[in-house]
């Protein structure tokens, strides 16, 4: 009799072993010779030599589609374990991974696709635009991508520490618990496309790392993808900081919305004067997106309209009044002129 232990490594064992177990309960009907042990991320199998090493085989294919579907049910195991390829949603070239449940994570729109190029090219992109236009998202999808490739080791996340208009006070407990509100849109992201139980061993063996502005100052980033959100509300001294950590093999992107600025009125945004500098730059690739990109609730898109055209409107009215003030103003010069004539 042989023994062979397998290691589930890259997937989340719940997901893999299905809920009650039914997936483990499907592998022992379609191999019922054998003696299969499963505890935690490790599978104990005993049997005979080639029933064995056929079952192996098999374990590791279903770990592969595991790994690449975030999904795994018993049509599946039973198609592989038989021989035959898995049926799958057509892939097509928009496709970026899967995330949790199999959901299909894909670029949604023109820009989206241009991020997702200019990211393959480039080692620093910024991706500008409204609320609701995937920027965020897919720099997320592209950085667990990454790490699921084995292209980087770890993913960095960092984003200004800066209130919307509101003071909330003191927070309560150590660094991680200080910046994790700031960091939720981020991840939300990440929770759609990685299991719970992976997520959260990726964040405790520091696989995915929050790195605070305040905290980047002499650390050097390689083997990584490093995000940078809400970039518009950094000032000009800590964009530059950010964007020299950048190591060897490792990619930054970094996102903002330009007509978001939380930072007082004196303040520059290290954004805006880092778009201007590097434009030129070779190797920084800069996607701009629009309201067309919006893929939020379709109200967003109506809403970020509105705002322009108030925007708009502001303008104009206070361009007229500067034009009204100097039409006045060069009356009454040439009405003194005259007088003193």
């Amino acid at each position: 009799m042989i023994e062979r232990i397998i290691i589930l490594e890259g997937v989340d064992p719940v997901l893999f072993y299905g809920v009650n177990n039914c997936n483990t309960q499907c592998v022992k009907n379609l191999f019922p010779k054998l003696r299969l042990v499963a505890r935690g991320n490790v599978l104990k199998v005993m049997g005979d030599e080639l029933e064995t090493a056929l079952f192996e085989e098999k374990i590791q294919q279903l770990i592969a589609y595991c790994e690449e579907h975030n999904t795994l049910n018993e049509e599946v195991i039973v198609t592989i374990i038989k021989g035959e390829k898995p049926i799958t949603v057509k892939r097509d070239d928009d496709l970026i991974i899967y995330g949790v449940n199999g959901k299909p994570i894909t670029a949604r729109s023109v820009n989206q696709q241009k991020l997702v190029k200019a990211f393959e090219e480039n080692d620093l992109v910024f991706a500008l635009g409204p609320a609701g236009s995937g920027k965020t998202y897919v720099a997320i999808a592209l950085a667990v991508k990454a790490l699921k490739n084995k292209e980087v080791k770890r993913i960095i996340l960092s984003r200004p520490a800066v209130e919307a208009g509101e003071k909330l006070g003191f927070l309560p407990g150590d660094m991680k618990d200080k910046i994790d509100p700031y960091l939720q849109p981020l991840y939300d992201a990440l929770q759609d496309m990685i299991p719970p139980l992976k997520l959260k061993e990726f964040m405790e063996t520091n696989i995915i790392q929050i790195a605070p502005l305040a905290f980047m100052r002499g650390r050097t980033l390689s083997d990584a993808v490093i995000i940078l959100d809400e970039a518009q509300n950094t000032t000009t001294h800590q964009m530059k900081m950010f964007l020299t950590r950048l190591g060897m093999n490792a990619k930054m992107i970094v996102t903002g919305d330009m007509t978001q600025i939380d930072l007082p009125a004196q303040q520059v945004s290290g954004l805006v004067q880092a778009v201007r500098i590097l434009s030129r730059v070779k190797g920084v690739g800069r996607i701009e997106f629009n309201k067309k990109d919006i893929v939020r609730h379709k109200l967003v898109q109506r809403i970020v309209e509105a705002y322009e055209q108030h925007d708009e409107q502001a303008k104009r009215e206070k361009e007229e009044r500067r034009a009204a003030q100097i039409a006045e103003s060069k009356s009454k010069d040439e009405n003194t002129e005259n007088n003193n004539n």
